[in-house]
């Protein structure tokens, strides 16, 4: 791995010139055995930088449910993408070329402003910050190349520190971890982690899908833990439903700057825990059940400056019964790419009381699902109130908004819940069909205090018409 200084980097990029000053980019070499893409090859300024594949749902609907639904045969159901990583401190000027001549391209989340230069069989984008993009060539979004620009990084720790358990470049085998106090896992770039489960090791069944469960890869527990880098950890040798990647249970935790693909089921379960950090990580799954982060019972979360593209929910709030309230949760700054359930949600399980949640300054550059793009969704007994939706940018959605108290499969509890004090402000989106609904259950169980303001959608300011309720929700206001 090493940096270069770029002799130039081209201003294609909002409040950028013809000419920025130089910037230094450092690239880390592909593990030897590593199957690349053969869909791009990118350079960034001088240098050549690996792109990797990772599978990801299927452009055809029916495909992508079946995916969902049939859990145990769920691993068939794939297309392939690429993506590449790399480190930058000043502008940079990246280089996408393809087998074929380019006729079209779109760099999303579209709100960077970035238009690419386009020439022959090659493109050009200049970046002037660390960002995840996704760029989408001739019209082909399935198959997209996601870059993903990293901040360099600072005070990485060292191999033969007895406080960090170190992978270096390479690739490695992992069990179960488990993480406990005071420790750092690294995972250095050019370093490829891989899941694996041992034939010796014991499971216990799943109660909803009937597929075996193991103890996660990684599991976090404890106090004053790090799990960082720039590497890959990757969930594909196991089977599906098999285990998390990352699982978090304790205080003072951060997990930064890497890139988890494939886990076979939840991909960050954050549980009973606090004052947690997850930013500039990056995930890619396909199989059910892949959520992104799910974020139970747990209290001064923060997730922030992460992309994720999963099949199943990307960041999500749950509690389950006497595991405690959640509280204090922001999810800001992340570019998300919805396939089949939700991109910021909360629910469906939902046993105990969540309060302050704000998501904010987030891009939803895709959104295929059947669920909603925004939604809290509420089959168990507990209250929920103070939801903000903040500053949010939404290229498409099939399902906008959802409010909505009722009973449903994940259903665990006799009583129905309350949601209350939500907020959606700030919204700008792209909906076909434009679908905003708010259900409440009975008389007692209510939603009540919902505030709309300065939402637009395709290009017109929201309307009281627009929102759909029934007779259980009350105190509806959308504003100016």
């Amino acid at each position: 791995m090493k940096w270069v200084v770029a002799p130039f980097a081209l201003g294609l990029v909002l409040g950028c010139g013809p000419l920025a000053m130089a910037g230094s980019v450092r690239v880390y070499p592909a593990p030897a055995g590593e199957v690349l893409s053969a869909d791009f090859s990118v350079r960034v300024d001088a240098q050549p930088v690996p792109v990797y594949v990772a599978k990801v749902a299927p452009a055809d609907p029916g495909q992508r449910w079946k995916a969902m639904d049939d859990k145990a045969n769920s691993a068939q159901f794939f297309e392939t993408a690429s993506f590449a990583y790399f480190d930058m401190e000043g502008p940079v000027t990246v280089t996408v070329t393809c087998p074929e001549a380019i006729r079209s391209a779109r760099v999303l989340p579209s709100a960077f402003g970035i238009e690419p230069a386009i020439e022959g069989k090659s493109l050009r984008l200049a970046l002037r910050e660390p960002k995840p993009l996704t760029v989408e060539i001739n019209g082909t979004w399935v198959g997209a190349l996601h870059l993903f620009a990293n901040p360099p990084e600072s005070d990485a720790p060292r191999a033969g520190d007895p406080k960090v358990i170190h992978f270096g470049p390479g690739i490695h085998e992992v069990s179960h971890l488990v993480v406990t106090n005071n420790q750092t896992v690294y995972v250095a770039g050019g370093a490829i982690v891989r899941g694996v489960v041992r034939p010796d090791e014991e499971y216990r069944i799943s109660s909803y899908s009937g597929l075996r469960n193991y103890a996660p890869t990684f599991l976090l527990n404890g106090t004053n833990i790090a799990f960082r880098g720039r590497g890959i950890v990757d969930g594909s040798l196991c089977p599906t439903h098999a285990r998390h990647l990352v699982s978090v249970q304790g205080r003072d935790i951060t997990i930064e700057g890497v890139i988890l693909r494939d886990s076979s089921t939840w991909t960050i379960p954050i549980r009973q825990s606090d004052r947690v950090r997850v930013g500039n990580v990056k995930l890619l799954g396909y199989r059910a059940n892949s959520d992104g982060i799910d974020i139970c019972n747990s209290r001064d979360v923060t997730v922030e400056d992460s992309f994720i593209r999963t099949l199943d929910d990307l960041i999500v709030v749950k509690t389950d019964r006497g595991q405690g309230d959640a509280l204090r949760i922001l999810a800001r700054g992340c570019v998300l790419w919805n396939e089949v359930a939700h991109a910021l949600s909360i629910g469906a399980e939902l046993r105990e009381n969540v309060e302050d949640v704000l998501f904010a300054d987030c891009d939803v550059i895709h959104d295929f699902g059947r669920e909603w793009t925004l939604r809290v969704y509420h089959c168990d007994s507990a209250r929920i109130r103070n939801v903000r939706f903040e500053n949010l940018r939404i290229e498409e959605s099939l399902r906008l908004i959802s409010l909505w108290i009722g009973k449903a499969f994940w259903t665990r509890d006799d009583e129905r819940g309350h949601i209350e004090d939500v907020a959606f402000r700030n919204i700008r989106a792209r909906a076909d069909p434009p679908r905003i609904e708010l259900t409440g259950f009975d008389r007692t169980h209510r939603v009540e205090k919902v505030t709309f303001e300065n939402v637009v959608v395709n290009g017109k300011p929201l309307t009281a018409g627009d929102v759909r309720t029934n007779a259980f929700v009350e105190a509806v206001a959308v504003r100016p």
